[in-house]
């Protein structure tokens, strides 16, 4: 495995990383690839082997633009971050579903994970790159492929702000029982990372007399970009259907 690619993972404050989804419902790592990373990801677009599906954003009314999911075997770079990244947040995702009724639990490999994947019918991989030009933008959704999924996910963002493009923010909405939908947009910088909740997140409740948590629905996009091009990796632990 790639020693500095561990290593920058493993400087990471998770602890952090956790209290803040618990506070405001998405986690900001800063960058964990450089320059040279993100563009050799980049790169990778072009190359129609690598993909085992491109989704036109416009003909599923899912908003404007392109991505490709990466086929098996993956690049050496994604698969080490799904492996890396997985064994950091198994930890919170565990804890995130301790406060959830239905008793779910995650082992501590993705390699064990991904078999109760593969065991349930969900075998194809689903890492996957998102391009946009000027005018682009993604319709606020969820990244569901089948009826098991890990409770968090990576996006990184490999374009620059403001040189590249302008526009296109990360756009996170939450939605909580009987109030109206809190909207976060998001600019991150070049190789920064952001962990979200995958479909929903414990929020504890605040009623007197009343203990626990509920879920708190959560659904992501990107607001229209102005101009420019915009590269995305988007790092998801558990496999489609």
């Amino acid at each position: 495995m790639n020693t500095s690619l561990i290593e920058q993972l493993a400087a990471v404050d998770w602890h952090s990383i956790a209290t803040q989804i618990d506070d405001i419902g998405y986690g900001r790592a800063g960058p964990v690839l450089d320059s040279d990373e993100c563009a050799e990801l980049i790169a990778l677009y072009d190359q129609d082997q690598k993909f085992r599906s491109t989704i036109d954003m416009a003909g599923y009314r899912f908003g404007e633009g392109q991505y490709r999911y990466f086929d098996d075997p993956l690049p050496s770079m994604i698969t080490e971050l799904r492996q890396v990244l997985y064994g950091h947040l198994a930890p919170i995702a565990n804890h995130m579903a301790a406060r959830l009724p239905g008793g779910a639990h995650y082992p501590d490999n993705h390699a064990a994970y991904r078999q109760i994947c593969h065991d349930a019918g969900q075998t194809k991989p689903t890492p996957l790159l998102l391009r946009y030009e000027a005018g682009g933008y993604n319709r606020l959704h969820q990244d569901l492929y089948g009826d098991l999924h890990f409770p968090l996910q990576v996006v990184i963002l490999l374009s620059r702000t403001g040189e590249d493009f302008t526009g296109g923010e990360f756009m996170l909405v939450e939605q909580q029982p009987r109030a109206q939908s809190i909207g976060q947009a998001i600019n991150p910088g070049q190789g920064e990372m952001l962990i979200i909740p995958v479909r929903e997140r414990p929020v504890e409740r605040q009623s007197r007399g009343k203990r626990g948590h509920f879920r708190a629905p959560m659904r992501h996009g990107v607001s229209r970009l102005h101009t420019g091009l915009r590269y995305t990796l988007g790092v998801i632990f558990h496999d489609a259907a």
